[in-house]
């Protein structure tokens, strides 16, 4: 695929992206997607010949890779399971505030409407959240905390945020995300070792 071909294929998934987002699965459609990039229907399907969902597919992995990218990163810095934590609720703060609540974990509209309806992508959203999960529990192990115990905590961490996504996107305030980031602070200090 030449360079004309990659820059139209990243262009169709940006804008899936941009409109599953704010709009969820089922509200976003073909001719939308085609509309904001601008791409042919032909080169649509020629990158996606498995249609909307391989579409939306790309679209959630590439967002969840940017997150990864994230949090892999800071954890080559040195950051412990409580920095990412912090960090990664106050990105989702600011994405929530800088689009009028419309937007705040990239994964999260999706994920909770093709849970009980699309397996393929309930799949993808469940890799993108495993995968997010993982980095945190093995910072937690690297804190000490034996693996079980490790992946048990991430998990808790990160519902506490995503639930906390969710609600600070219908009460239009950060509150519920600044609450579930004393929450989790509270949670891996609870649960560090030697602590009861």
């Amino acid at each position: 695929m030449g360079a004309k071909g990659e820059e139209t294929r990243a262009r169709l998934i940006a804008g899936t992206r941009e409109l599953i987002e704010q709009q969820g699965y089922s509200g976003t459609g073909l001719n939308q997607v085609l509309a904001v990039t601008g791409a042919p229907r032909g080169s649509l399907y020629f990158h996606f010949p498995g249609g909307k969902d391989q579409l939306v597919a790309a679209a959630l992995l590439e967002a969840g890779q940017e997150v990864t990218d994230l949090l892999t990163g800071l954890a080559a810095d040195g950051a412990d399971a409580a920095a990412l934590s912090r960090h990664l609720t106050e990105v989702f703060a600011e994405r929530l505030a800088r689009s009028d609540y419309t937007k705040g974990c990239p994964i999260a509209t999706v994920a909770l409407e093709v849970a009980g309806t699309n397996e393929p992508l309930r799949a993808v959203c469940a890799e993108v959240y495993d995968g997010w999960q993982r980095i945190l529990a093995e910072r937690l192990s690297a804190g000490g905390f034996r693996p079980a115990e490790a992946s048990v905590a991430a998990g808790q961490a990160l519902a506490l945020m995503e639930g906390a996504v969710l609600l600070a996107s219908v009460r239009r305030s950060r509150e519920p995300l600044d609450d579930a980031r004393h929450a989790v602070l509270h949670l891996l200090g609870a649960k560090a070792p030697g602590r009861r």
